[in-house]
């Protein structure tokens, strides 16, 4: 008999984990099962079906934010209400490979895991735009392995179930620019006292320069790391768009 037969025989471990000990069933095991089963896969899905259509309300951070009496400026846009230079910016900022991977770059994790372990320099980010929208959506910033893995399942299903359209609209529309700012059309009020549609190559190039540490740099005052960063992405729009980076979102 194959391992999975023995598995799954009555007095077998899954049959213990399911039915319990002969003439006895342990409710509470069903119960933790049924629990993770729903709030790993059954709900995040229903949830990503849903916001595939419908405006997201709020984040996690965002209600932190709230609970600590910060100030919270938000509101949602679609993306044809959001200037294009933006996307671009992020794109050449964030994730060139946006359009190619399938939520995760493996190539910037190899990159990066190489840096840290044979050049020994400080472990640096590799997440792509996907990653960072699940983990803005469904997630708080405490960092954790465990946060890291939700995070990767999430991103999985968030790339099965939603267009690269959509994954983009919705970071632009809930990252955190700072300052109690999240979302395109907050940032642009508060920083330029433009809409979001109506961001120049510039401010875009500048909100994306920003995204690192928002809390410490300022786009509506950017020191020199701000200003030299900024005249490199705008540089990487016209990237963005000569070399098609893009094509996925047309």
């Amino acid at each position: 008999m194959g391992a999975k037969g023995i598995a799954d025989r009555p007095g077998g471990f899954f049959h213990w984990l399911w039915h319990g000990r002969v003439g006895r069933r342990p409710p509470w095991v069903r119960r933790i099962l049924s629990m993770l089963f729903f709030f790993m896969l059954a709900a995040p899905a229903v949830l990503l079906l849903i916001f595939r259509f419908v405006p997201i309300p709020f984040t996690p951070q965002m209600a932190l934010h709230l609970v600590a009496l910060n100030p919270v400026h938000y509101s949602w846009r679609e993306g044809d209400q959001i200037s294009p230079y933006l996307g671009r910016a992020v794109i050449g900022s964030e994730d060139q490979n946006f359009c190619n991977h399938n939520g995760f770059d493996w190539k910037q994790i190899n990159d990066a895991w190489r840096d840290y372990t044979k050049r020994h320099k400080p472990l640096r980010g590799a997440s792509t735009l996907s990653q960072q929208t699940a983990r803005e959506m469904f997630l708080t910033p405490v960092r954790s392995f465990v946060r890291k893995g939700i995070e990767a399942w999430l991103t999985v299903l968030m790339e099965a179930l939603w267009p690269k359209q959509r994954i983009l609209t919705t970071y632009l529309n809930v990252v955190d620019w700072g300052h109690g700012n999240f979302g395109a059309e907050a940032a642009a009020e508060n920083y330029f006292g433009v809409e979001a549609s109506e961001l120049t190559p510039a401010q875009a190039a500048r909100l994306a320069a920003v995204l690192p540490n928002p809390e410490r740099f300022k786009a509506d005052k950017p020191g020199r790391y701000v200003r030299r960063r900024t005249g490199a992405l705008v540089s990487r729009q016209h990237q963005v768009v000569r070399d098609a980076l893009d094509w996925c979102l047309k």
